[in-house]
């Protein structure tokens, strides 16, 4: 395997409609791929709007099976096509009354190897996620792409950091972190957050954000997508905040290894005193 990995993030904008919106995304992965990329994650709940601003039962109805659904039976032929490692976060449906906000990874000959159901679900104003999705179930996996060891966290996920270093436990070298965030709560931390967690565990991360105004909600999805490396640095310029946009990056996974080497914080861990991080 090379040590460069070429990646993308796709940042969209909510077109109004499932199919108009997952026919975006297929473009913009068909872009990435001619641009070389690799490897691709897309944002959060891609294909709809982010429903989770109101508490409508009517927006279940954007649930699908995972993997024997439309969208990621399509992601797999695009991938096939295109010999791209895709991350697809969708809304799943395990049985009728059973959701979850997950993601599926998609390898670049087209298999499916497996899915991140979000682990830690807000219930604020604005991040009505209780309602919709039940808490993840299956961990914090660790998918062998084409392309290297590949990890999930997603949106509010992201303040949790155990989740982080269980990603980079289990040997991690690319953690894709697809979220929708908008102004207001949380944006102070989109910069800080992803770049510390990325040297706290020594690996890359890409975040990735949705852009515009919808119509569920006032305040606007403020993109910047971006891709971060093990000692924290941005690799090239974050995305834009108000357009839709791929971003596309060349990430050097020897950086992982030379880190490591200089920050042995694998090795100087305590697990044993940490036994407070997991009482209530």
């Amino acid at each position: 395997m090379a040590e460069i990995v070429r990646a993308g993030l796709i940042q969209q904008r909510w077109t109004g409609d499932k199919e108009s919106m997952i026919a975006a995304a297929v473009n913009h992965i068909q872009t990435a791929a001619s641009a070389g990329a690799q490897v691709v994650c897309l944002q959060e709940l891609f294909y709809g709007p982010y429903f989770c601003q109101v508490q409508d039962a009517d927006y279940y109805s954007y649930t699908e099976a995972i993997p024997d659904g439309p969208t990621t039976k399509l992601l797999q032929d695009v991938a096939r096509q295109h010999g791209i490692v895709i991350v697809a976060p969708m809304y799943e449906e395990e049985h009728p009354g059973i959701y979850y906000n997950t993601a599926a990874v998609i390898d670049a000959d087209g298999s499916y190897l497996g899915k991140y159901r979000k682990q830690h679900i807000p219930q604020v104003q604005g991040f009505w996620e209780k309602f919709y999705f039940a808490p993840g179930t299956g961990g914090y996996p660790i998918f062998e792409t084409a392309v290297g060891k590949v990890g999930v966290y997603i949106c509010y996920d992201r303040h949790f950091p155990e989740g982080w270093r269980i990603l980079g436990l289990g040997g991690a070298e690319m953690v894709f972190n697809p979220s929708a965030t908008h102004r207001g709560l949380s944006e102070y931390l989109w910069r800080l957050e992803q770049p510390a967690a990325a040297v706290a565990n020594m690996y890359y991360v890409g975040a990735i954000n949705r852009v515009g105004v919808e119509p569920l909600g006032e305040n606007d999805f403020y993109g910047q997508s971006y891709f971060v490396d093990p000692e924290g640095q941005f690799v090239g310029e974050v995305g834009d905040a108000y357009k839709p946009e791929l971003i596309v990056r060349d990430l050097d996974l020897g950086k992982i290894r030379e880190v490591r080497d200089r920050w042995a914080f694998y090795r100087d861990r305590r697990p044993d005193g940490y036994d407070e991080i997991v009482a209530r």
